[in-house]
């Protein structure tokens, strides 16, 4: 039984196939959690961004300066990610994730009921102490939300289910942000004592809400009992070197770290930009806040679209490059709006030069959305499932020291070297290419994945039938006939898993091909009569590969068909299968001849519609190189 048919069996799920983003809402394994994350990001922020009203409108602000109390707010919110993530990991790690989260929903509502006391007794030390217990708790959840994904739902839907979670995210930010202004406005409620009723009262009920949402949450227990080391400066220290055992699980964690500081350094800055910049009134603040989180949901939500429904990394270079471009015209956007009087909402969106801003907003909010979830997904596709939650925990410890960076860098920029901030928004922009490029650098995986993923989406449009037939895990051995020379771009971009090439060397030695082969660890290999040693090279990696279970493709034919008909299949794939006995799988491409990339003559045109058809696996016992060739033409139909 498969990874899938457990855990639906075990949610009491009976659907066949994996699900879409949408669909697993309506699933036990997603809608429970999307709810519980939902309210609980939407009650932190309406506390706090209450509470930021409540320090200027009450009397408090005339004890104390509002400045330097709404920053020691955001650090205090801020600080327990640093304290207690180690322990939040090893906790999650070690015990059953659902059980977990109830206690900490269950702590949720005894918060909200301190909020209503430390705002009826207008005590300031009670009010702060409360936000730093709303960033503890929300330091425990965080691993748990994330950890919990790889372990409820199938590899395929790891995509979705990240977007639906980052998506709802940050709607409920942006909810929790609007909702939190309204009811610290004490001009809209009549006086402070309605204000602390009303914010009292949201945060209690939806801390409820939430509790009652974790209770569905399906049994989540650990892989093993991790020793937990109490002591958070040692354990932070084991917590990154965890974090860093895999170079591509880093890097990730960076990307994703990077993601949370543009998007700190924007929406910290917003209300400032519309008063000192664009000339808006706060009717304008709310509408720039909900262009840029909408624009980041919406990117979360179109990676499932874009990525085929797998972990599609090649994702990220072109979210990144939307980053750095939209950002910098944004800047130009910002200094060609004319100084008008403070104006409305309508009247602003109706001015001159307006609409290009938004324009660059929503593109800049898809681009962040689109760079982040493939990177998120990354993290817990490619981390041992015993050790989950520890690195996500390292994750948070980074997106926070991300965001304290942001908070530097925008001081320095507009403090110390008194710059404005539209030019702090180019500078974030170009440093948003620098980071991106010392990411792909140093693993030149994710520009790998871009090429193959702008081959099959941009130059081709490709149908896949029959992909449910490989699986999602274990060594296999594809085979498919072979018409093209990026026809391994459209079979790498076509298969979830991370797909090794067996070619012959003087086609892995073509420029850019080489760069894509190597860096997907493509076997090179020639006839024995050409050069026995690579011949013999290329038989014992790829015997080694998979013995460590890894997934290879082979095509037979040795060369691609001058014609457009299948040539017969040579036996090397009867070696690899004597020497590694796995199952094997006929792959049959169709629709490419004629296309730029094959030998056809004169191949001038693109095909209109590609197929990537997947037999049933065969057994190493029965399957010949003759069996194999009448499967693949068998799939391949009339079709060339």
């Amino acid at each position: 039984m498969n990874q899938l048919t457990d855990v639906r069996t075990e949610f009491g799920d009976t659907i066949e196939h994996p699900t879409t983003q949408f669909g697993l809402l309506g699933t036990r394994r997603l809608l429970p959690l999307f709810v519980t994350q939902f309210f609980g990001a939407f009650n932190d922020n309406v506390y706090k961004q209450a509470l930021l009203l409540i320090f200027v409108f009450s009397a408090i602000s005339q004890s104390y300066d509002t400045n330097v109390l709404n920053n020691v707010a955001a650090g205090l919110f801020i600080v327990p990610f640093f304290l207690f993530s180690v322990t939040a990991g090893a906790l999650a790690d070690s015990y059953d994730k659902a059980t977990l989260v109830r206690y900490i929903k269950a702590m949720e509502i005894l918060i909200a009921i301190l909020v209503a006391v430390a705002l009826v007794t207008q005590n300031l030390i009670a009010m702060l102490a409360v936000l730093f217990l709303y960033g503890t708790q929300s330091t425990f959840f965080g691993p748990l939300k994330f950890a919990l994904l790889p372990q409820q739902l199938h590899a395929s839907e790891l995509v979705g289910g990240n977007a639906m979670i980052e998506m709802g995210t940050f709607v409920a930010i942006l909810l929790g942000t609007v909702v939190g202004g309204v009811l610290g406005n004490s001009d809209l409620l009549g006086d402070m004592a309605q204000v602390n009723v009303w914010v009292s009262i949201t945060v209690i009920v939806t801390a409820i809400v939430g509790f009652i949402a974790c209770l569905q949450i399906a049994p989540a227990p650990p892989v093993h009992h991790e020793k937990i080391n109490w002591n958070p400066i040692t354990e932070t220290v084991n917590l990154i070197r965890l974090t860093m055992e895999r170079k591509a699980v880093f890097r990730s964690v960076l990307g994703v770290s990077w993601f949370w500081l543009l998007g700190s350094v924007f929406l910290t800055q917003v209300p400032n930009l519309t008063k000192e910049y664009l000339y808006g009134d706060g009717t304008v603040v709310t509408v720039l806040l909900v262009v840029f989180t909408v624009a980041i949901a919406i990117g979360s939500l179109i990676c499932e679209r874009l990525s085929g429904r797998k972990i599609e990394i090649g994702l990220v270079p072109l979210g990144a490059l939307g980053m750095s471009v939209w950002g910098i015209d944004a800047y130009f956007s910002i200094l060609a709006i004319e100084p008008v009087s403070v104006r409305g909402a309508f009247d602003f969106l109706a001015a001159d030069g307006v609409p290009r801003l938004l324009i660059d907003l929503v593109f800049l909010g898809i681009s962040a959305g689109v760079f982040v979830v493939p990177m998120q997904a990354l993290i817990q596709n490619r981390t041992p499932p015993a050790k989950v939650a520890r690195v996500i925990a390292g994750n948070n410890v980074l997106n926070s020291l991300a965001i304290v960076l942001g908070a530097g860098i925008s001081i320095f920029w507009l403090t110390v070297l008194d710059y404005g901030i539209p030019s702090l928004f180019l500078l974030i922009a170009i440093l948003t290419a620098f980071v991106a490029a010392y990411i792909f650098v140093t693993v030149p995986e994710f520009v790998m994945r871009f090429i193959v993923w702008l081959v099959g989406h941009s130059v081709y449009r490709v149908d896949h039938v029959g992909l449910d037939n490989i699986p999602d895990r274990g060594p296999v051995v594809l085979v498919s006939n072979h018409i093209t020379y990026v026809d391994f771009m459209l079979l790498a971009g076509a298969v979830r898993r991370p797909l090794r090439f067996i070619m012959h060397r003087s086609f892995y030695d073509l420029p850019v091909v080489r760069f894509v082969c190597r860096v997907g660890g493509a076997v090179p290999i020639a006839t024995k009569e050409e050069d026995e040693e690579v011949y013999e090279e290329a038989f014992e990696k790829v015997k080694e590969g998979l013995d460590s279970n890894e997934i290879f493709c082979i095509f037979p034919e040795g060369r691609l068909t001058p014609t457009g008909e299948m040539m017969p299949f040579q036996r090397g794939i009867e070696r690899i299968l004597r020497e590694s006995p796995v199952p094997v799988i006929p792959v049959a491409l169709s629709g490419l001849w004629g296309s730029y990339f094959s030998k056809a003559p004169n191949a001038r045109k693109l095909p209109k519609r590609v197929r990537v058809s997947v037999g049933e696996p065969i057994s190493p016992d029965s399957a010949t190189a003759q069996l194999l060739e009448d499967q693949v033409l068998a799939l391949r139909g009339s079709t060339r």
